[in-house]
């Protein structure tokens, strides 16, 4: 059996411009695991306001970071796009001691490529065994739960219906929480530790916790894993949501707004740092690093610094490499 694994994050924009970014929004934003707003209330905000809109003033925010990327550093197109293809070939390099026998691809959920496409052209050369790993730690129905949909929707169209594993969550692996507090630590030993620990992950709508969604409790779990890892107390640290979008509640408390009363409150120093991010991208540079430094400094905080996304480190790497070898069975041996 020939085994391939695809790493899988959410996708980006094909290029910073207002046209390829409302092309994005608008695969985005009409999948009903994001949006779970009703289809005939929905889809007339999303092609009469928002996709009319909304592209001209995000499309700047992408030229800004396009081969850039945090702090001016060199990246090849997008940095979300640049960090997973990166990702994909370091996992291999990382796996060629004890799984040879195992390619890895990667792919998007939203754009290119496509999970589908990378299947078709895997199974033409052979690979009839697939394990998909998204490359978020915890799990959402906003986020793994669309990968599942267009793995069913590769069963349900493909004739010949390869073997397809789905990694479910990492979100408490020893290793996952260990590179963090890795990068953590290296962020002290540079600069010292903050006052304040803020641990940002990316916001749902509040009603999707309600109705089962087990992204919170995964998020609180994460963080108080590594809070523990580091040897924080309560006062040191807190777990915030960012991103938010409409007028709906979403999970709290929010970032910004945190930040903003630690400004009021002349808080000295903050660290922030982004676990559910695999890899840094338009919501952490822009939003995180940029704007929420801003909101804080304006708001009478002093030194606000972000800590970058796991990305492409050595034990960011080696976690990936774990969870594959501990989720694939061990490949039998040929007799000869």
């Amino acid at each position: 059996m020939s085994t391939a694994v695809i790493l899988m994050n959410l996708g980006t924009p094909a290029e910073p411009s207002a046209p390829a970014v409302r092309q994005f929004l608008r695969e985005f934003l009409s999948d009903p695991r994001v949006v779970e707003i009703p289809r005939l209330v929905w889809l007339p905000i999303l092609h009469g306001i928002i996709l009319p809109l909304r592209p001209g003033r995000i499309a700047p925010a992408y030229a800004e970071i396009w081969d850039t990327g945090l702090d001016g550093a060199p990246v090849e197109g997008a940095p979300l796009f640049y960090y997973t293809r990166r990702q994909s070939e370091l996992l291999q390099e990382q796996l060629r001691e004890n799984r040879p026998d195992i390619r890895v691809e990667f792919a998007m959920t939203y754009g290119e490529p496509r999970l589908a496409d990378v299947v078709e052209r895997l199974q033409r050369e052979g690979f009839d065994s697939f394990m998909v790993f998204p490359l978020y730690p915890q799990y959402s129905a906003t986020t793994t739960g669309s990968i599942y949909d267009q793995v069913a929707q590769i069963y349900r169209t493909n004739r010949n219906i390869p073997n397809i594993s789905v990694v479910h969550n990492y979100y408490r692996h020893p290793m996952y929480v260990r590179a963090l507090a890795n990068s953590v630590r290296e962020h002290w030993d540079k600069h010292g530790a903050a006052e304040k620990l803020l641990l940002s992950f990316h916001g749902i709508p509040k009603a999707n916790v309600d109705k089962g969604d087990p992204y919170y409790l995964q998020c609180r779990e994460t963080a108080e894993h590594l809070a523990a890892e580091l040897g924080l107390d309560e006062q040191q640290w807190q777990l915030c949501f960012q991103s938010r979008f409409g007028k709906a509640e979403w999970l709290q408390p929010y970032t910004d707004k945190t930040l903003e009363e630690w400004g009021i409150k002349g808080v000295g120093s903050v660290d922030v740092i982004c676990p559910a991010f695999a890899a840094d991208c338009l919501e952490t540079i822009e939003e995180i690093a940029e704007e929420n430094r801003a909101n804080f400094v304006e708001a009478g905080g002093g030194e606000y610094r972000y800590i970058p996304a796991l990305n492409l480190r050595p034990d960011h790497i080696e976690a990936l490499a774990r969870i594959v070898e501990e989720k694939l069975p061990v490949p039998s041996k040929q007799s000869g």
